[in-house]
């Protein structure tokens, strides 16, 4: 959406996000969670987020990627972890170790577009889709080259998959996908009323932290 960047997609959303709503409650389950005036300000974020993004949609006669999203907001206790993301879907978490950084909404809002713009933009399915791409691609090798694929992999104990994903060409986003999410969550922390000048200085926070 919006920069109208031909994907692969090969995995149905619906699955994808169903996926991902299972992994979001072990993670309630397994973290430890907390309710207080800064999940507050998030939620508060997130909603006029949903709202703006929803609205763009709307005016332009597109179909609006978040309708199937079902939004919801945690705030992780890690100050060690200065970190947030978006599922597919629209689960997000975001650490208390975060919070240190973005210091004020405007800064929050910013990393919080960033993160809503990848499930925006369907970046998860893309990446799934890669991924059975190059298991797919490994399988027919193996076969037209009668099992020697298997047969190197057995000798030396490793998995070529494995291997591509060390080498980063299966990186959670590719760079391509984070300029994309950078330049989306511009738009959405703007459309939804926030300035997002403070954008340079997080990151400026970032490196001295």
């Amino acid at each position: 959406p919006i920069t109208e960047r031909r994907q692969l997609r090969l995995i149905p959303e619906a699955k994808l996000n169903a996926q991902a709503a299972q992994i979001y409650e072990k993670i309630k389950k397994k973290e430890k969670l907390i309710d207080d005036k800064n999940l507050t300000n998030i939620k508060i974020i997130g909603k006029r987020m949903e709202d703006s993004i929803s609205e763009y949609f709307s005016q332009a006669g597109l179909a609006d990627p978040t309708e199937n999203f079902d939004w919801e907001y945690i705030l992780i206790d890690n100050k060690k972890v200065k970190n947030a993301w978006c599922m597919p879907g629209g689960k997000i978490a975001i650490y208390t170790g975060m919070l240190e950084v973005t210091k004020n909404e405007n800064g929050l809002a910013a990393i919080m577009g960033h993160e809503i713009a990848h499930a925006v933009a369907k970046h998860s399915v893309e990446r799934a889709s890669r991924g059975i791409l190059i298991n797919t691609s490994s399988t027919l090798i193996d076969i037209l080259s009668g099992g020697k694929l298997s047969q190197v992999n057995r000798t030396t104990g490793m998995n070529t998959v494995g291997l591509l994903t060390q080498i980063g060409l299966m990186n959670p986003f590719s760079r391509k996908q984070e300029s994309e999410a950078d330049y989306l969550g511009l738009i959405f922390s703007s459309l939804s009323g926030y300035d997002i000048r403070e954008t340079v200085k997080i990151w400026e926070r970032m490196q001295k932290s």
